[in-house]
């Protein structure tokens, strides 16, 4: 498939990669089979200049026919993208990744530096541990964090004078901001960095998948839910008046906590 090319989100363009494909379903939870029999089937509708985009919504498909909770795991990071259309702060959803890995959170803090103070999105405690987050949230999968958000943070850290800084985003980095960061300090975590503890991988950890990636919920349902401030698919579980509130009752209810059940248990076979 060397001359087929795809469009990615951030307005480049790279050769079609099969392996890449496979690896992202396997992520998801494929086995390996039923990976390569999606590649396959998608590989056989290619054409040059196709986008990630359709790409996705292709293996979405294929994979939601195979199993609900593998597809919502695959969509995960369109799910957290969504947050930008359901007025969820991202802030928050982080807050809460922290808390579920062991330390205190607290969103919105107002810290005195020593020359003026200073709003930050996340403040996380554990112990001794204090580290100073500022949250960037895109809601488009192309767009990335670049070297001056990376400056500003390190500048607050400096004038704080305690603690470690932390920049976290939904999508990515520039190559600058990388370098910087690594020079001077700074802790980055990315959906893609850094390797073998990305965002993706450490919500994977704790399963705190919010209600958009669930591929039982229509988007009516959804929008209805997130009005409701329920966000996560682990507060679903015994909040009965908020499903019936959305109109998810009797056996369409049952269908949509079987999917929790699979994507928020730790342990869960899906």
């Amino acid at each position: 498939m060397s001359d087929i090319f795809v469009a990615k989100a951030d307005g480049t363009a790279q050769i079609y990669d099969s392996h890449k494909l496979v690896s992202s379903l396997r992520r998801a939870g494929a086995k390996e089979g039923v990976a390569n029999t999606i590649a396959k089937d998608i590989e056989k509708k290619l054409w040059s200049g196709i986008s990630t985009q359709e790409i996705y919504s292709r293996a979405f498909a294929l994979l939601r026919e195979h199993r609900h909770a593998l597809a919502a795991r695959y969509s995960l990071k369109r799910a957290v993208l969504d947050f930008g259309p359901s007025g969820f702060p991202f802030e928050a959803y982080i807050a809460e990744l922290y808390r579920k890995e062991g330390y205190e959170a607290q969103v919105d803090q107002i810290v005195q530096g020593k020359c003026v103070d200073h709003e930050v999105d996340v403040v996380i405690q554990k112990g001794d541990q204090m580290i100073f987050a500022e949250a960037k949230f895109h809601n488009t999968a192309g767009f990335k964090t670049d070297l001056k958000v990376v400056l500003y943070v390190k500048a607050r850290i400096d004038d704080i004078g305690r603690g470690s800084g932390l920049v976290v985003t939904n999508t990515k980095f520039t190559s600058k901001a990388i370098q910087y960061a690594e020079c001077a300090g700074l802790e980055l975590l990315a959906w893609d960095y850094p390797q073998h503890k990305t965002l993706h991988d450490r919500i994977e950890g704790v399963r705190l998948y919010p209600i958009t990636a669930l591929t039982t919920l229509s988007n009516r349902e959804k929008t209805a839910l997130l009005s409701d401030r329920v966000v996560l698919c682990n507060a679903l579980p015994g909040n009965d008046q908020a499903l019936r509130r959305a109109g998810i009752v009797g056996p369409r209810a049952d269908t949509v906590l079987e999917e929790v059940g699979a994507l928020c248990i730790p342990g869960a076979d899906i």
